[in-house]
């Protein structure tokens, strides 16, 4: 969900992740989450995008604007430390073997 906050703010919600574009904050649970620019620029774009799977290659053009030639492990690697620091919520981030990676909304029983 996108959301503009009392003061005009853009968020991005997914389940208890909030992500503050403006104020560049991700929170967990109303707990900060230290993420670096690369880490916020991936994330955003994954809860954007809630739902689809992104490319590993769409994902390299969108996040690092690199071209599609370069190496796709470097994707891995920040997905892997991004939820690493989601800790109990890393299971948002789904792994589409083969092709990529989508956020989805948390499951309720």
């Amino acid at each position: 969900m996108r959301k503009e906050s009392e003061e005009g703010q853009k968020q991005l919600e997914v389940g208890d992740i909030l992500l503050d574009e403006e104020m560049h904050t991700v929170t967990v649970s109303g707990n900060v989450v230290d993420l670096t620019a690369t880490e916020f620029k991936l994330l955003k774009l994954l809860m954007q995008r809630k739902g689809r799977v992104q490319s590993r290659e769409n994902l390299l053009v969108n996040v690092w604007n690199y071209d599609t030639d370069t190496e796709t492990r470097t994707i891995d690697t920040h997905i892997r430390r991004l939820r690493e620091k989601l800790h109990d919520r890393a299971n948002l981030i789904e792994t589409v073997r083969g092709v990529g990676y989508r956020i989805n909304e948390p499951v309720t029983n």
